[in-house]
């Protein structure tokens, strides 16, 4: 049975468990703030904390975004040796016809049958947002477009991005292709904590080739609010969409959209919810590496419940004087089987805003329960009988 406590936040009260109609700590607040976008996800980068999200799983068609997975790829292989910045890759009829010149979509120009260097080619996909670019990229890697999508599916599968589907690596429209805004932050933030070099390249503000000189197409670079990542996209379908990340006194702040109706509605919303971000929250220590949090129950132990601990101190970015809209509960499957191992991993904790989870951390034993006697069995089954219908849901 699933259980779920519910607790203070800003202090570890006694732990009182509830059927399913008690979950939520308190009923949704309106938001506090407002935007256009019909899918939102913003998140704090050190705590991971959920700032603001409007349909944070609804997919969308990704366009130039899929480039960023596409990135990821490349990235990856430069850091295994399989190639490296000064590899060079021909710029096939195919490529230069559905990227290049003759495409009418975004490029750097690359000349037919021409070769560029892998260092060029990355310029050319991040600054340009280069479609002649990505296909150079998955055509010299792979061979072709589809088993480089492939690559990227089985990429995006070991990332965690369990709702997106990738069909090409430019982004460019096609069937069964798809992100969400809760993938799209996960991979900005593996991609700028695990290549931080290469990353830096998303923040550069301009790049030229073939004496053809073009300016970075993310909105968010010069508008004075740190930042240095990512990428935009528009289909018609979705609208407009965006990847950013910006750093500010060393807070660093990870934001998806999409569904935005003009480049210029898009460039507003994202640095409206940006600097609300930065004005309205601060960090808040919550728990210590080591405290309580609260009990979970043992079957058959030899000790009917076990202490619950944060293993590491649990902070999160919360409102300014946020005060009783912040709660946290312990969720676990219970009641835990003994034997129960000390440091063993048992519950989560969620921290709750205005009745809406904004961050998860996962609990563990703070002491071992072993296996009990058959008399303690007995008992534990009895009081799994009397009371167990309580919790459960």
């Amino acid at each position: 049975m699933f259980r779920i406590a519910i607790l203070s936040a800003l202090a570890a009260a006694t732990v009182l468990v509830f059927p399913a109609s008690s979950v939520t700590a308190q009923e949704a607040a309106p938001p506090a703030v407002e935007t256009a976008a019909d899918e939102v996800l913003l998140v704090d980068g050190e705590t991971g904390t959920i700032l603001f999200q409007k349909n944070p799983a609804q997919p969308f068609p990704p366009a130039s975004l899929a480039k960023i997975m596409t990135m990821e790829i490349v990235f990856a292989a430069l850091r295994s040796g399989e190639i490296s910045l000064e590899t060079t890759f021909p710029v096939s009829e195919h490529a230069w016809r559905t990227g290049g010149a003759p495409s009418g979509t975004s490029t750097m120009f690359a000349a037919l049958n021409s070769q560029v260097p892998v260092a060029d080619l990355i310029r050319g996909t991040i600054v340009q947002a280069a479609n002649d670019a990505a296909i150079i990229l998955a055509e010299g890697m792979e061979g072709s477009e589809a088993a480089f999508a492939a690559r990227m599916n089985e990429r995006a599968a070991e990332l965690g991005l369990t709702n997106s589907r990738f069909a090409n690596p430019t982004g460019l429209p096609a069937e069964d292709q798809q992100v969400t805004v809760t993938d799209l932050v996960r991979l900005a933030r593996h991609l700028r904590a695990t290549y931080p070099e290469l990353y830096a390249i998303y923040a550069e503000p301009s790049f030229e080739w073939n004496k053809i000189f073009q300016r970075n197409r993310n909105p968010l670079l010069s508008a004075g609010i740190g930042a240095d990542g990512l990428g935009t996209g528009f289909t018609e379908a979705s609208g407009y969409a965006l990847l950013g990340v910006t750093e500010q006194d060393g807070r660093v702040t990870f934001l998806a959209m999409s569904g935005l109706e003009s480049e210029r509605e898009r460039a507003a919303e994202a640095t409206k919810l940006l600097r609300w971000a930065s004005e309205t929250f601060e960090q808040v220590p919550l728990f210590a590496a080591g405290a309580t949090i609260g009990t979970a129950d043992v079957f058959g132990g030899t000790a009917g419940w076990v202490p619950v601990v944060a293993q590491t101190p649990v902070t999160a970015l919360l409102p300014v004087e946020a005060g009783d809209r912040v709660r946290a509960r312990i969720r676990y499957e219970g009641p835990l089987i003994a034997p129960v191992a000390e440091g063993a991993p048992v519950a989560t904790l969620d921290v709750l805003v205005d009745g809406a989870p904004v961050l998860s951390q996962p609990l563990v034993a703070g002491a071992g329960s072993a296996s009990g006697s058959f008399a303690d069995r007995a008992l534990g089954a009895a009081r799994e009988l009397a009371f167990g219908w309580v919790r459960a849901f």
